[in-house]
């Protein structure tokens, strides 16, 4: 399933229901650390708001330990988990919504604000500047020295990031690439698997 992240990493967009202004703000929010960050900023950016409800998805969809949600003083389950259920419905990850609140005078109702709360968070991302995510995964490869030029044109080849070189007995090197990098890799790395040492998430030998 494909993922896609904040192109802005502070997005804004607002919309008025029954005099009350919904503010709704996005950030890029790799982690839960960053993502709290962005709540704080938006709350001293408005201070004197009624309301700045949040939810995130602050990082990969597949790790659960990164969503959250917050009703910051609304009715219980009408701001944070609306908010929420409208990301997880779409395909973002590494976001942050606060979606600060002016109340206008006029009460909405619990069904109201889950309305209200979800549309500002489904218009924001309907004109969201976004990108798609790539994952990384890490390898290892270790090799005799004197295959050196011959793997580095591979590397090169599979355009995987290299983040370390061991210089020892035998070569080791690490790095990280996308799946469709490391397929590439392994199928470059097989007339030498009797030589090398490889290891990343999908093969090992």
């Amino acid at each position: 399933m494909k993922q896609f992240i904040p192109a802005d990493p502070c997005f804004s967009h607002e919309i008025e229901i029954k005099h009350s202004r919904f503010i709704t703000h996005i950030g890029h929010t790799p982690d839960p650390k960053s993502a709290q960050q962005f709540i704080e900023s938006i709350r001293q950016q408005h201070p004197k708001a009624n309301h700045n409800c949040w939810a995130q998805i602050a990082g990969s969809r597949s790790l659960l330990n990164c969503r959250g949600s917050h009703d910051d003083g609304e009715p219980k389950g009408t701001a944070g988990k609306p908010m929420l259920n409208v990301i997880e419905h779409s395909e973002m990850c590494e976001i942050c919504v606060v979606v600060t609140r002016y109340f206008g005078g006029i009460k909405l109702g619990a069904g109201g604000l889950v309305r209200a709360y979800s549309l500002a968070v489904q218009e924001a991302l309907q004109t969201l500047p976004i990108i798609e995510k790539i994952e990384q995964f890490d390898f290892t490869l270790e090799l005799p020295h004197h295959l050196v030029g011959e793997i580095e044109h591979f590397l090169n080849l599979s355009k995987v990031n290299i983040t370390e070189r061991n210089w020892s007995e035998r070569l080791l090197i690490k790095g990280t690439g996308s799946e469709s990098n490391l397929t590439q890799l392994n199928q470059l790395l097989d007339a030498v698997k009797h030589v090398t040492h490889y290891k990343d998430k999908f093969n090992r030998w």
